[in-house]
């Protein structure tokens, strides 16, 4: 009897120390992918990054079936799956238009669930260390996020940038529109606890999103004051802050001049001068590009 005992142990203590390995090898694995952003963004071949974000996207998925409460992955997954839709699949959409209006119409709905999914990885990060606050957003956005620290600015960012990202492509659904002041109270709180987050990233965002808000009274004004805080933030050497101005504030108020110095002031970046933003600034100068094309179907003589 006590040697039967002595085996269910024995074989007990096996089994657990086998998935506390396995475990372990999970995390490590995880801990890797989580840092593996700093490498895609330095990268100088957008192309090269389009074709092998998938497989990192799937490998992270894939991890966290495994290890659900990896703080890491679900950030990387909301940071890579917001990334990935807004360069190469929205974007996309945005240029082919033109040719094919159904195509287009297809690749921004796979755009719009692309962001819902890096929007519930960024609201499960956010509940690793909060738990709950997930789902007490939409009821009480401000006490929810009263807890949250310059920590949680990585999730609070990246959740909330995918959020407004499909919010943005879901302006027939209103329950969707309605979420609005969520995004709105979490870059807030982001604002107030990092204004300086990621080299004016925050900023950035909010020239845009100033535009949408229906509690802003001069919308245009506090557009134009982050994109102020921005390139003093970047040192004038991302391109994001110029083409937000440019389509958020210049487009609307149809100031055409403006308009092109922007996208010239964004096009004559060098994207090596700030390699931790490489791909981005490429990104967004094919965008620049594009958007010299279409001048004539922006703006009214």
């Amino acid at each position: 009897m006590v040697f039967r005992r002595a085996v269910v142990l024995m074989t007990v203590a096996c089994a657990l120390s086998a998935c506390s390995v396995q475990h372990l090898a999970v995390d490590r694995l995880g801990d890797a992918l989580a840092g593996s952003g700093a490498t895609f963004s330095a990268d100088d071949d957008p192309a090269l990054v389009r074709d092998a974000a998938p497989f990192s996207l799937k490998l992270m998925e894939s991890l966290l079936a495994e290890r659900p409460g990896h703080a890491g992955l679900l950030l990387a997954a909301a940071r890579g799956f917001t990334q990935y839709a807004y360069g190469f699949v929205q974007q996309g959409a945005d240029e082919i238009e033109a040719e094919d209006v159904g195509a287009a119409f297809a690749q921004r709905e796979r755009a719009r669930r692309l962001y819902v999914r890096a929007r519930g990885y960024g609201l499960r990060a956010l509940a690793v260390a909060h738990p709950g606050i997930n789902t007490a957003l939409r009821t009480q956005a401000e006490a929810a996020l009263a807890p949250t620290t310059a920590a949680d600015v990585p999730a609070l960012y990246w959740t909330a940038a995918a959020w407004a990202a499909a919010i943005a492509l879901s302006t027939d659904t209103p329950e969707a529109v309605a979420d609005l002041p969520v995004v709105g109270a979490m870059m807030d709180r982001a604002l107030a606890l990092d204004p300086g987050f990621d080299a004016g990233a925050l900023h950035t965002f909010m020239i845009t999103f100033a535009m949408s808000r229906a509690d802003e009274a001069a919308p245009a004004a506090t557009a134009r004051g982050h994109f102020d805080a921005a390139v003093a933030l970047s040192h004038g050497r991302q391109a994001g802050p110029y083409l937000a101005l440019a389509e958020a504030v210049a487009v609307p108020e149809q100031h055409r001049a403006e308009f092109l110095a922007l996208l010239g002031t964004a096009l004559a970046i060098d994207a090596d001068a700030d390699p931790a933003h490489r791909l981005e600034n490429l990104i967004l100068q094919r965008r620049a590009r594009w958007l010299q094309g279409r001048v004539d179907d922006l703006f009214l003589e």
